[in-house]
């Protein structure tokens, strides 16, 4: 099919969209565009190069992610399949909703006092326009919209299948996205293993890659336990059109349903006296838990999640903490305050 920026019917039941990052940008970026375009053209900038330097790094993905939101507000569709980015960039997109949200509820309040307070001095000495109030409108307009998305796919309809080709780097890496996605409260309920080279008829030369990737499943295996891992063949050619693709999808899942609810427990858990979230695979030693306030800092290797306490949490000391089984358990004293 085409791209297609709007949903197109590609066969029955099955639509497909290609995000237009141009119209999408318009919809969600463009006050705060304009208004940095604005203070570049002052500066003495021209309009091209203003035009250039005010598209939003990460655009295209935090856009898509809206999208997703909007497609998802429209009640149209049973399923909304995902294809994400690669891994660094996708883990990145998902820690920003969370990440904004921390940053804005502390300074926005002041900002806006500041900003009504300084505007005066900073027209007359900067020589730039200071932004007005429908553009830190736009701009909570955009924190909240990635906080819904935020919701939607931290939900309880949501999940994450990690996809990954049975070589040493490759497993190392899923086994780390598994621990970070855990962290950012994102759940994952299978793994699908991809190009695995069939045992029948191997030649001296595949019968190599063959007992090299059995080596790596068992270690899949072990690792993403009690997840299911779906194994999809190297297949002589590309799975292209709907025969092929329903081939594939009968191989890979058999008589389970694609489309079932989750049947894993979300990563994070509070009860009255402890914080419960999921680690799989972290190791000790990469782990690093503070707090700061009414906020649990948990550090795993080099992801980092604000976790912000309930008030019956908050107002309590901790009493212990321990990484047991791949869960981190947090537990706080009984009726202390802080």
């Amino acid at each position: 099919m085409p791209p297609s920026a709007e949903p197109v019917e590609a066969a029955p039941g099955l639509h497909l969209q290609q995000v237009d990052t141009q119209k999408s940008l318009e919809r969600h970026w463009g006050e705060l565009r304009d208004y940095a375009g604005n203070v570049l053209a002052e500066l003495g900038l021209d309009e091209v190069t203003a035009e250039e330097i005010t598209v939003l790094p990460g655009a295209e993905e935090i856009l898509a992610l809206l999208e997703l939101r909007e497609q998802a507000r429209t009640g149209r569709w049973d399923v909304i399949v995902v294809d994400c980015a690669p891994t660094a960039e996708t883990l990145r997109l998902l820690a920003l909703p969370e990440a904004l949200d921390w940053h804005v509820n502390r300074l926005l309040p002041t900002g806006r006092r500041m900003l009504r307070a300084l505007s005066p001095v900073i027209r007359h000495v900067a020589k730039v326009s200071v932004p007005e109030g429908e553009v830190v409108s736009a701009g909570e307009r955009l924190h909240r919209g990635l906080l819904e998305v935020r919701a939607l796919l931290t939900g309880d309809d949501a999940s994450v299948r990690l996809v990954l080709t049975p070589e040493a780097v490759v497993v190392a890496e899923a086994r780390r996205t598994l621990t970070s996605l855990s962290l950012y409260g994102y759940r994952v309920d299978a793994v699908i293993a991809n190009r695995v080279f069939p045992a029948e008829g191997a030649d001296e030369w595949r019968l190599g890659w063959v007992e090299a990737q059995a080596r790596q499943l068992a270690t899949v295996h072990e690792s993403f336990a009690p997840l299911p891992v779906l194994t999809v063949p190297y297949l002589p050619a590309e799975p292209v059109g709907t025969v092929a693709l329903s081939g594939l999808a009968a191989r890979m899942y058999g008589d389970r349903d694609p489309f079932a609810r989750p049947g894993v427990e979300p990563p994070l858990r509070f009860t009255t006296d402890e914080l419960a979230l999921s680690l799989p695979l972290a190791d000790r030693d990469d782990l690093d838990l503070a707090r700061k306030g009414d906020d649990i800092i948990v550090t795993a290797g080099s992801y980092r999640r604000v976790i912000a306490l309930p008030a019956a949490l908050a107002r309590r000391e901790i009493s212990s903490a321990a990484l047991r089984d791949g869960r981190l358990r947090v537990r706080f004293e009984a009726g202390g305050a802080k």
